[in-house]
């Protein structure tokens, strides 16, 4: 069997699409975990830190105060169009340094998990420190990234093969 040649553009597309394909999976997965078995407390059932974003663009960019209606559909622009790009990053970063892809992608998910939900999110006022969060939503938060990663992982080595 022919060995491929390292292609940080491949990387980047493959990765693309497994970073789309495990934003679907993720949202899917926790929002059945959190229906059925970890619920918000009331207080903290506000816009979600993709809504925010998603306002903030609108209102900047397009001078368009979001409608409520408006809110689930640029919400879930918002969680592809960054998981999708975080997705791209891993992809390169993986075809150019392969121990990045180490353990079905799952070092990437503690990494997205810790430096995006965890620590951006807070730091923007985007959503509430991780002290203020219950454990269970934690723990949600944290294997919903792992599912993320293992997922974009796996799509990216099945379009890797292809490409």
């Amino acid at each position: 069997m022919r060995r491929k040649r390292k292609s940080v553009w491949c990387g980047l597309v493959s990765g693309l699409a497994g970073g789309a394909v495990a934003s679907l999976v993720m949202g899917q997965f926790h929002s059945l975990i959190t229906k059925k078995w970890v619920k918000p407390p009331k207080e903290q059932q506000e816009d979600d830190s993709t809504v925010k974003v998603a306002s903030a663009v609108s209102e900047g960019v397009f001078n368009h105060r979001l409608q409520r209606q408006e809110k689930k559909a640029a919400s879930s622009a918002v969680h592809y169009a960054f998981g999708a790009t975080v997705g791209g990053l891993y992809g390169a970063a993986a075809e150019w340094k392969p121990a990045v892809a180490s353990a079905a992608g799952a070092p990437f998910g503690a990494a997205v998990w810790l430096g995006a939900h965890e620590i951006a999110v807070p730091a923007l006022k985007l959503g509430k420190p991780p002290t203020q969060e219950p454990l269970s939503l934690q723990a949600v938060e944290f294997a919903s990234h792992l599912v993320y990663a293992v997922t974009a992982d796996a799509v990216r080595r099945l379009v890797r093969k292809i490409l």
